[in-house]
């Protein structure tokens, strides 16, 4: 197998090949590193690369092969951490460049997992500002772009991360979602983004400062790859405030399990925000049309969310306040809406409003147990392409664009984000697929269905061959 081919190769079958034998950890790692020294510059996907820490990583685990057949999941698998999340000895920015040099004295919970899973971290990939943002440009910094369309944005916050896998300078990826921040990236670069259920995945060692919207998660090239690390990263960390039991069977499992005859919901129109443009439409209306030949019964109806938006925003935005940073470093968006932040007071009240609309919104799964949406309203913007909007202007943009996200991070219910095609720029078209309560594996299951249905792994960006 070429270096391409290896660079591109899904991380499950990566970790069977190093158990083999076939190829080591240190191969793998310096085929990586020798994508992002040559590509990053170009593609801006990692704000940090951790080479050296990789390298020494990667011979640590070549030597220990030799030793023992006794290895965790993902031993020697390289993977790109989002750079909101802390590594011990590496800087942690949040995006904003006063914070790039701020070296992180600890691991979050995430990391832990992803460590002990045996995983290989490659560096810090590129968010924007505090991960406010569905497009990755923060100042000081490269701007992220798309694998697929280098004018294009890969989304954000989580949009180094998806870049990173799409374009094949990681194998897998960590990302975080509070708004659509794992989705929407994941739906600009073709790739899979799970949003797992509340409690599914820790925030530790950090309190949930956003009412429970906000979790982490996998990027993957295959619902297979996403499924396995969320297996990895779920389960219970001391002291967590909220959690969930483990699958039963796992997540990996779910993906070779046939579902039965489901109800399915759909819509390519959102009350109050009106209906997705007909790249996005198309989207949804094929993979139902896929759902439809499966055998599922199939129904055009979605929640009214117009009760969600204003309290969402306002528990949202709380985060910019949280962050401690003043308001002179920050981004002028995120300046407007530190501003805009209102007292404790408000806050609670619009997080316990927020709460009431969620259970409404919950019990429409009472009698649906997928609900099939856009995963944006229209296609990605070109970088830059807001930039000389006052910020008033920005956020009316991105409510308008994300809209069909911040309903599963207010509700806590799982959803995902699979790849259905390409729309007349080369840029992927994505749908979400959002379940019950803790239903990961029924969302898993369906989303493995439509892969094979529709498979798209062997699609790979011109500009990273």
């Amino acid at each position: 197998m070429n270096e391409i081919d290896l660079a591109f190769t899904p991380a499950l079958d990566l970790a069977q090949l190093i158990r083999h034998r076939e190829v080591s950890p240190l191969e793998l790692v310096e085929i990586y590193l020798e994508r992002i020294s040559r590509l990053n510059p170009q593609l801006g996907s990692y704000f940090t690369v951790t080479a050296d820490l990789a390298i020494a990583d990667a011979k640590a685990k070549t030597e220990l092969l030799t030793t023992t057949s006794e290895l965790p999941p993902f031993f020697g698998v390289p993977i790109s951490i989002k750079d909101l999340n802390a590594v011990v000895g590496v800087p942690c920015s949040y995006g904003n460049p006063a914070l790039k040099n701020k070296i992180a004295n600890h691991d979050d919970g995430v990391v832990i997992k992803i460590k002990q899973a045996g995983f290989t971290i490659l560096g810090k990939t590129a968010t924007s500002e505090l991960g406010s943002f569905p497009y990755s440009e923060p100042t000081g910094f490269p701007a992220a772009r798309n694998p697929w369309n280098l004018e294009y944005t890969p989304g954000g916050s989580s949009g180094g991360a998806a870049s990173s896998v799409a374009a094949g300078l990681s194998a897998i990826a960590q990302g975080s979602d509070g708004g659509g921040s794992i989705r929407g990236p994941a739906a600009c670069c073709g790739v899979v983004g799970i949003k797992p259920a509340r409690g599914r995945v820790t925030q530790a060692p950090v309190g949930d400062r956003l009412g429970g919207i906000a979790v982490n998660g996998p990027i993957a090239r295959t619902v297979a790859d996403a499924a396995a690390m969320l297996d990895v990263i779920s389960g219970y960390f001391i002291g967590d405030p909220y959690w969930l039991p483990d699958p039963e069977p796992s997540f990996l499992a779910a993906t070779q399990t046939k579902t039965s005859t489901l109800k399915i919901a759909f819509s390519a129109s959102l009350r109050p925000f009106g209906e997705a443009d007909d790249n996005c439409k198309q989207g949804v209306l094929k993979t139902v049309q896929l759902l439809e030949q499966f055998g599922h019964q199939i129904e055009e109806k979605c929640p009214d969310f117009s009760g969600l938006v204003q309290p969402f925003q306002i528990v949202w935005q709380s985060g910019i306040a949280a962050s401690g940073i003043p308001a002179e470093a920050l981004q002028p968006v995120n300046r407007w809406l530190l501003a805009r932040s209102g007292s404790v007071g408000e806050y609670l009240q619009s997080l316990a409003v927020m709460q009431v609309v969620s259970r409404q919104i919950v019990a429409f799964f009472d009698t649906v147990d997928i609900l099939v949406l856009p995963v944006y309203l229209h296609s990605p913007i070109r970088v830059g392409e807001w930039a000389n909007l006052n910020p008033e202007q920005t956020f009316e943009n991105i409510v308008n664009w994300v809209a069909p996200c911040p309903v599963a991070n207010a509700t806590g219910l799982p959803a995902i984000a699979i790849p259905v095609g390409f729309d007349s720029n080369n840029l992927p078209i994505s749908v979400q697929l959002i379940g019950k309560p803790a239903a990961e594996s029924t969302l898993i299951s369906l989303a493995a269905q439509l892969e094979t249905a529709n498979p798209w792994i062997q699609y790979r960006p011109v500009f990273a061959l």
